[in-house]
C-alpha cells in the first residue's frame, strides 16, 4: 500500500443489520460484512428493538473480527474508525457506537460519528467512480423518505421529505394488509410481477404547500379501505393487483418528484438511495423517466441499497478528509436530522 492510502473501519447497527466493513481511499471496498435479523424480526412482524440491540451484542465483535480478517488489515493498520450514530433504534446504535468507541480508545485512532442517512447518499460513491457532487439525490427507506440536493460531500440541502409514513413502512403496513408478512419490500416486489399495475387507481398524494413534499398515508389507507371494503361485501381481492397497483402508486409519485426537482435545479445527474432504491420497478422507471430528460441516472447494487458498513465507511473518509474528529461524548442520537452534527 502507498503512502497515501487511508484505510477506514465503519460499523453500522442502526436497526437491525449488523455490519462491519475496512474502506481504503473512500472508494475501495476491502470487505463488507453484514450479519442480518430479518429471519428472527420475521416472527413479529416487524423490528423489536429490544431484540435487535441484544443481536447487536451478540455479533458485533464477530462482524468486525470477519471485515478485518477479509480485509487482510490489522486494526494497527487503520486510519480512522467510522460509526453510524444516529438516526435509528437508540439500543442499536449503541452498541456500535461503543464498539467503535472502544477500538478507537484503545488504538488510539481518530472517531468519525456518521450520519446513517448521508451513509446511504455515499452509497452511490463505491461502483460510480465519476460520480461527485452536485447531483440531485432521492434518499427511499424503511424509515426516511428524502429528497436532498447533494452540494458537496457532507453538504445537503433538502428540498423535500415525507409529511407522514416513509415509503418503506407503507410498504411494510401494506405487506401485513395483505398477508404477505415482514419484510413489504421484497415481497410485494415479488408478488407485483403477478399482478396488474392498472387493476386499481390508487391515490398519488399531492401537496400544494411542498412541491417536493411526499405523502404516504393517503395511498396506504385506500389500499386498506379497498380491502375492507371487499370483506364487507364478501367479495374475493387479487393479492398481486392490490401489490402492482401500490407500488406503480408509490412509484410514480417518487419518480415524478425526484425528476422534476432535477430538472427545476438544473441537475444533470439523479441518484437513488436506501433500502427501497433496490426495489426493480423504481429503477426501472427511474432509468427511463431519466433517458427521456437526458439526466444521467445512477444507484447502488441491492447489497449497497440496504443497510451496510461499506457506505457508512465512504462517508467517513469524506468527513476524515474534511478534519471531522469526534470525542468520546459521542453517543447515539436516534432522531438525528439530514445535516445535523
Amino acid at each position: 500500500m502507498s503512502e497515501k492510502d487511508v484505510l477506514i473501519l465503519a460499523i453500522e447497527s442502526s436497526c437491525d443489520e449488523t455490519a462491519a466493513s475496512v474502506v481504503k481511499n473512500g472508494r475501495t471496498i476491502l470487505s463488507n460484512v453484514i450479519s442480518s435479523q430479518i429471519a428472527l424480526h420475521t416472527l413479529y412482524g416487524g423490528v423489536v428493538p429490544e431484540i435487535a440491540s441484544r443481536k447487536h451484542i451478540e455479533k458485533i465483535n464477530q462482524v468486525v473480527e470477519e471485515a478485518l480478517t477479509e480485509a487482510d488489515v490489522t486494526l494497527e493498520d487503520l486510519d480512522a474508525v467510522g460509526v453510524t450514530y444516529g438516526p435509528g433504534l437508540v439500543g442499536a446504535l449503541l452498541v456500535g457506537v461503543a464498539e467503535a468507541k472502544a477500538i478507537s480508545y484503545a488504538k488510539k485512532l481518530p472517531l468519525i460519528g456518521v450520519h446513517h442517512i448521508e451513509g446511504h447518499v455515499s452509497a452511490n460513491y463505491i461502483e460510480h467512480p465519476d460520480l461527485k457532487p452536485p447531483f440531485m439525490c432521492l434518499i427511499v427507506s424503511g424509515g426516511h423518505t428524502h429528497l436532498v440536493k447533494v452540494l458537496d460531500y457532507g453538504k445537503y440541502e433538502i428540498l423535500g421529505r415525507t409529511r407522514d409514513d416513509a415509503a418503506g413502512e407503507a410498504f411494510d403496513k401494506v405487506a401485513r394488509a395483505i398477508g404477505l408478512g415482514y419484510p413489504g419490500g421484497p415481497k410485494i416486489e415479488k408478488v407485483s410481477h403477478e399482478g396488474n399495475p392498472h387493476a386499481m387507481e390508487f391515490p398519488r398524494a399531492k401537496i400544494a404547500d411542498g412541491p417536493y413534499d411526499f405523502s404516504f398515508s393517503g395511498v396506504k389507507s385506500a389500499v386498506l379501505n379497498y380491502i375492507n371494503g371487499c370483506k364487507m361485501k364478501g367479495i374475493e381481492y387479487n393479492r398481486a393487483d392490490i401489490a402492482a397497483s401500490f407500488q406503480k402508486a408509490v412509484v410514480d409519485t417518487l419518480v415524478e418528484k425526484a425528476v422534476k426537482a432535477a430538472k427545476e435545479h438544473h441537475m444533470d445527474k439523479l441518484a437513488i438511495a436506501g433500502g427501497v432504491a433496490s426495489n426493480s420497478a423504481l429503477r426501472q422507471a427511474m432509468k427511463e423517466a431519466c433517458e427521456r430528460e437526458h439526466i444521467r441516472f445512477y444507484y447502488p447494487s441491492p447489497i449497497f441499497c440496504t443497510d451496510n458498513a461499506a457506505m457508512i465507511g465512504v462517508a467517513a473518509y469524506y468527513e476524515y478528509k474534511k478534519g471531522v474528529r469526534h470525542g468520546w461524548d459521542l453517543n447515539a442520537v436516534p432522531n438525528l436530522k439530514l445535516g445535523e452534527r
